[in-house]
């Protein structure tokens, strides 16, 4: 884990600039690029100096507990959050074992949006459940809902905004204050949004939690997590947790995502504005009941989006096809899906490349029909991560099915 270590740098420098400059010093060599250190170990000049470092746990010793690429994007994803400190990990699913684990024991509370990506809500319920960790699940946009399922033992809001996959927005700086009127803390999913749209630390969050898999990468090609955070929490709370149980992030990963990061920014700005010409195009589309998206005027918390989110809605949206049923539903958004030739039908999203999406059947198909009902997921419902291809090429491809639903 590792605070913002801008070596060097002047301070009040831009986002755009911290995510290409950030990092540790320099070796000998003098590398350009940030060096990739493949290695489980460090060699130790002594017994003296071993002892001394393995008592400093800040120190690089063994590979599960730091590494000197991991320390970079550590210090680069704390600089883009504006936070004291980030922990990097192997996937964004165990960052929020990692935020669970350090933060909650058996008898606490947490209350939850029920719009959070379906695993998790598995990992809120069922998992922390299995040890004494009970969740409550709220709207994600009621804010009477989240007060009044305060109890006293409650530890731990946590959102995720924009939700995956309806779009659902939540008022940070609102549930930051409740929170800490409860004696509770605020955890923030920012991985649709990433900190080049939004920075909820800015607003009150706590804990700020990626998964560096999606936009980080933003090439599909690792899985990463991270936690960002106060001292008091990264290095203090988490980080022993995180040297003990081992949900530690590989170099190599570590060092492709430092090279995503380079570009977040443009590539962000552009995928949003990709975005936001699909969902118009996609609100004049007679087969397409409704569009949810954050950039639209349509959108219920259009406002509030575009006050966090740097005035941008993001690279994903999600759409309803019109149907009589809910088997009509899901036959006419198959066709839909099966009927594109260039976007990729995959599950993931933050890629170059687009993606499309059927959730009721992939990220939340683990859930209940009620789980899905709650968190307004229909069988009708169509995710569409938007990538850099020519964005009349991806309305095309949409087309191919939407066009051709009352012909089948």
């Amino acid at each position: 884990m590792s605070d913002d270590t801008r070596s060097n740098l002047p301070d009040g420098l831009r986002p755009e600039t911290l995510a290409i400059r950030t990092g540790l010093p320099r070796s000998q060599h003098g590398e350009h690029s940030e060096a990739l250190f493949l290695t489980t170990a460090y060699v130790q000049a002594d017994a003296e100096t071993s002892a001394r470092k393995f008592a400093n746990s800040e120190d690089f010793t063994y590979s599960r507990t730091s590494n000197p690429t991991v320390r970079s994007l550590e210090a680069r994803m704390a600089a883009l959050e504006g936070t004291e400190a980030a922990i990097a990990t192997s996937t964004g699913m165990s960052a929020i074992l990692l935020l669970g684990m350090g933060v909650l024991k058996a008898g606490d509370h947490v209350v939850c949006s029920r719009s959070v990506f379906g695993s998790t809500i598995n990992l809120f319920a069922k998992e922390f459940g299995k040890f004494g960790v009970e969740t409550t699940f709220v709207s994600q946009t009621d804010l009477t809902e989240w007060r009044a399922a305060i109890r006293p033992t409650t530890e731990l809001f946590f959102a995720e905004t924009p939700t995956n996959p309806l779009t659902e927005i939540c008022d940070i700086r609102a549930l930051a204050d409740m929170a800490h009127d409860a004696g509770a803390l605020l955890a923030v999913d920012n991985t649709y949004s990433s900190p080049a749209l939004q920075r909820p630390a800015e607003m009150g969050a706590d804990v700020v939690m990626h998964s560096a898999t999606k936009y980080m990468d933003g090439q599909g090609r690792v899985m990463a997590g991270a936690l960002c955070g106060p001292n008091r929490l990264i290095r203090d709370v988490f980080g022993p947790v995180l040297r003990t149980v081992g949900m530690t992030l590989a170099p190599f990963n570590a060092w492709v995502v430092l090279k995503g990061l380079e570009t977040l920014s443009l590539r962000m700005k552009a995928q949003s504005e990709q975005a936001l010409a699909v969902a118009r195009w996609l609100e004049a589309q007679p087969g397409v009941a409704r569009v949810h998206y954050p950039g639209l005027a349509s959108h219920p918390q259009h406002e509030l989006a575009m006050r966090q989110q740097s005035g941008q809605g993001g690279a994903v949206l999600s759409f309803d096809v019109r149907a009589d049923s809910s088997d009509a539903a899901r036959a006419a958004a198959f066709h839909v899906i099966d009927s594109t030739r260039v976007v990729s039908i995959a599950t993931n999203l933050g890629d170059t490349k687009t993606i499309i999406t059927h959730p009721a059947t992939t990220s939340h198909g683990r859930l209940s029909e009620a789980q899905r009902q709650a968190a307004g997921i229909s069988q009708g419902l169509i995710r569409l991560a938007v990538g850099l291809e020519h964005v009349d090429d991806i309305t095309d491809d949409l087309a191919r099915g939407l066009s051709t639903l009352n012909t089948r």
